[in-house]
């Protein structure tokens, strides 16, 4: 465990130390390559108001991340949801995965951006369109995660429920489900990190406050230090939820690995 830890904080060091390096030389400008010391300097000012400003846009670092995390969050349970009812449907039942299947696995190969102006159009551009992106990226990832892992269970504890009295209703509640949960928090993880990658495209219209909205917006001026402390923002919330996704497989399904 120690040693992981330090192999962790030495890699880390390891690429600021190569960051600076590269930075110190100066053979790009500050507009290509800003220095660690320039994003430290934005992390203060956009966490505090200076000279009349809040933040960034008029708003915090923190508020920023928390309004795209309320957005990933509610994409992110929506596209749960959504996607654990439809890989059982799709699963269980052989027309339900003849209709459904292909389309599902149509939308996962299309790109956020590809369809986002639709949902503007739809939607308009406050958060409807956002959340409603965000739960399509994070949908596909659960519902075929959901789907294999049904077609897996193995057909004899679906005949040994039905020998002792289970109805056909209580089937998928009380077999199949519990025994395909490690496969579905695994499709959650991937889901979440989808709509993570999704949220910049998400707030590139009307989202500040965001981190993406915030991205967006540096990157017309040009303030590359901004951009990159967004882009860190993200990976290190990013890095913090998914430790606690695993810490929650791990107390939900400690037997994987085991059995």
């Amino acid at each position: 465990m120690l040693r992981a830890v330090v192999l962790r904080v030495g890699g880390v060091l390891a690429l600021l130390a190569i960051w600076w390096g590269v930075a110190a030389t100066h053979i790009w400008s500050e507009v290509f390559v800003p220095s660690p010391g320039s994003v430290w300097h934005q992390l203060g000012q956009t966490s505090t108001t200076h000279d009349g400003q809040r933040g960034y846009a008029g708003h915090l670092l923190y508020e920023h991340l928390l309004a795209s995390l309320r957005r990933i969050m509610l994409g992110s349970l929506y596209g749960v949801g959504g996607g654990v009812v439809l890989g059982l449907a799709i699963g269980l039942v052989p027309t339900v995965r003849a209709l459904l299947g292909p389309l599902v696995t149509f939308v996962r190969t299309l790109p956020p951006l590809a369809y986002f102006s639709l949902l503007i159009i739809w939607f308009g551009i406050d958060e409807a369109a956002k959340v409603t992106l965000l739960f399509v990226a994070a949908l596909p990832p659960v519902a075929v995660a959901t789907a294999e892992a049904v077609r897996g269970v193995h057909e004899d504890y679906v005949f040994a429920a039905r020998s002792l009295g289970a109805r056909r209703w209580q089937i998928p509640l009380r077999i199949v489900l519990p025994s395909i949960l490690p496969e579905i928090i695994t499709g959650v993880r991937v889901a979440v990190g989808v709509a993570y990658t999704t949220v910049v495209a998400a707030e590139t219209v009307n989202g500040v406050p965001g981190i993406g909205g915030m991205i967006r917006d540096a990157q017309r001026y040009n303030q590359t230090d901004v951009v990159v402390l967004g882009l860190l923002t993200i990976g290190a919330s990013g890095l913090l939820i998914d430790a606690a996704l695993q810490l929650t497989e791990r107390r939900l399904v400690p037997w994987r690995g085991k059995a």
